[in-house]
């Protein structure tokens, strides 16, 4: 249930407000707004329902919330949530595209993407130091040393880092190296990390799981919301189908839906959508005319060595080429893409 203060309410009527709910035994989350407040109670909806909450001073109107994902419903907060990622906002008028290889693989090729990237007009650095793979003898990434070269990418460049968190065992390490955790597909629905990476305050970037419905990925940030941790940035990355003439089946209807459904910023992965690089251009600009607020796309300096994704990987002038290319498409969506390089 939500309760919507009148405009000019008080502190000290928000207080009270708070105070009468939480006695019923109710949790409140408060969200400002430039023309409303908003108080999400979250908890047994049925004791709210006998309280009279429209006689509280400042109370303007009380609705039901009828999602099972409360924190994460768009009725839950009075604007879009935005994101602090470097010197931008994910979430903002900025589009804004993160870029990097699949697998950090050593220092000197991660520092010639970076910079690359960078002077295209990305906004941060991808790159998984613990992959998950499908198969047991494929290579898993580099771990600690591999966050290690992220971060020393970062101070060279100053893109912010976003990689991924496969283990409860090593959130605490990965989130010392890291701008953005990344839940993977794979364990999009593993609560008990979601749960662990909701106790920190790190935004963490949430993957649509191959087979999870839009209600699913919601309850999975609800997860990590329940915890504290509102900084949640979901990706639509394609889902599985019948189809095999590309890697998943690119839901691009999913983005409009969240972006009615939530507050929450909403990007897309056209690389690993298509499973080509040829098609990572023409679904980015899809994804860019439904309304996504980023792109996450992946990024290699000689795709043809790379260890993971190659297929998928853009070269660093290709990147560059997409970028460009891209332009129209964004200032059609009311957007900004940025010109300039954190490097250049």
């Amino acid at each position: 249930m939500i309760i919507v203060t009148r405009r000019g309410v008080t502190d000290e009527e928000i207080d009270h407000i708070r105070e009468r709910v939480e006695a019923l035994g109710l949790r409140t989350h408060i969200s400002r707004g430039e023309a409303r407040t908003v108080i999400g109670c979250i908890g047994d909806e049925a004791v709210l329902r006998e309280a009279p909450l429209l006689s509280i001073p400042g109370v303007e109107a009380v609705h039901p919330v009828m999602n099972p994902y409360k924190l994460a419903s768009r009725l839950f907060s009075a604007e879009p949530t935005t994101i602090q990622l470097g010197d931008t906002l994910v979430g903002g008028p900025e589009l804004i595209v993160i870029a990097g290889p699949c697998t950090v693989e050593g220092k000197e090729m991660m520092s010639q993407t970076a910079a690359g990237v960078a002077a295209a007009g990305a906004r941060a650095l991808r790159g998984g130091a613990f992959k998950p793979r499908t198969s047991p003898y494929s290579f898993k990434g580099m771990g600690q040393s591999g966050l290690e070269v992220l971060a020393e990418v970062r101070a060279e460049t100053g893109l912010p880092v976003v990689t991924e968190v496969m283990d409860t065992r090593e959130v605490e390490l990965v989130a010392s190296y890291a701008d953005v955790l990344q839940v993977g597909a794979r364990n999009m629905q593993n609560f008990t990390l979601l749960t662990e990476v909701g106790r920190l305050h790190r935004p963490v970037l949430l993957k649509r799981g191959m087979s999870a419905t839009i209600k699913d990925l919601l309850l999975a940030a609800e997860y990590v919301m329940s915890q504290g941790n509102m900084d949640v940035i979901l990706c639509e990355r394609g889902i599985r189908t019948f189809e095999t003439a590309t890697r998943n089946t690119f839901d691009l209807a999913a983005i409009p839906v969240l972006k009615k459904e939530t507050h929450l910023p909403v990007i897309a992965d056209p690389s690993h959508a298509g499973g080509r690089r040829d098609l990572v251009a023409p679904l980015s600009y899809a994804a860019v005319a439904a309304g996504a607020d980023g792109l996450m796309i992946e990024v290699h300096p000689d795709p043809e060595t790379a260890v993971s994704d190659g297929d998928q990987s853009l070269t660093i002038p290709e990147f560059a080429e997409m970028m460009e290319s891209l332009r129209p498409f964004v200032e059609a969506a009311g957007r900004i893409l940025p010109r300039g390089s954190l490097t250049a």
